[in-house]
């Protein structure tokens, strides 16, 4: 990493429950939380960013929320995204199959109509040299209201953020999930 976590006991103490919690979920304290806690109010921001982004009553279903995190990932170049992300859309949606395909989803039958409206749109807000069309719009609003639509944007923005962040700062992955070989 281009920039070095601090040993656990250097952080302030109002930080370790978190690194605690992810130890017991993750099996290891993930690296990036650790140098997003090397200033503790933005740790802070981006945590309850994400609680609120990752939460059981989002418009948006946990299948549909994996397959953006890992496709901003992998068009980011996010090692540590990528595979902590696909680990969590291979367990939401019970299989590797999506993660296997989702690099080449406009060519796949693994992805319904929705996911396909959804991806076009990940990468149209994700690549910069690519815009949102009227009609992408239109497709989108077939399946979302507006709140939705602005939490899907919300979404693939703080993924955009964090997948940037790591990348940057060359976080690797940490073995979570083992990308199957097209």
């Amino acid at each position: 990493m281009r920039v070095s976590a601090k040993p656990l006991h250097e952080y302030p103490w109002i930080l370790r429950p978190f690194f605690w919690s992810q130890q017991r979920k993750y099996g290891a304290v993930l690296q990036p939380g650790l140098l997003w806690a090397r200033v503790p109010k933005l740790f802070a921001a981006v945590a309850a960013l994400y609680g609120v982004l990752d939460r059981k009553s989002s418009p948006l279903s946990p299948v549909l929320r994996s397959l953006v995190t890992v496709r901003v990932s992998q068009i980011n170049w996010c090692r540590f995204c990528v595979d902590i992300n696909s680990a969590t859309l291979a367990k939401r949606s019970g299989s590797m199959e999506k993660v296997g395909q989702l690099a080449q989803w406009r060519e796949s039958d693994f992805f319904d109509e929705k996911e396909k409206a959804v991806l076009e749109y990940t990468e149209a807000v994700t690549y910069s040299d690519r815009q949102v069309s009227d009609e992408l719009m239109e497709r989108l609003k077939a399946f979302f209201d507006d709140d939705g639509i602005v939490e899907l944007t919300g979404l693939i923005a703080f993924q955009n953020l964090s997948s940037k962040f790591n990348s940057a700062l060359d976080v690797p992955a940490q073995g979570f999930c083992e990308i199957p070989r097209p």
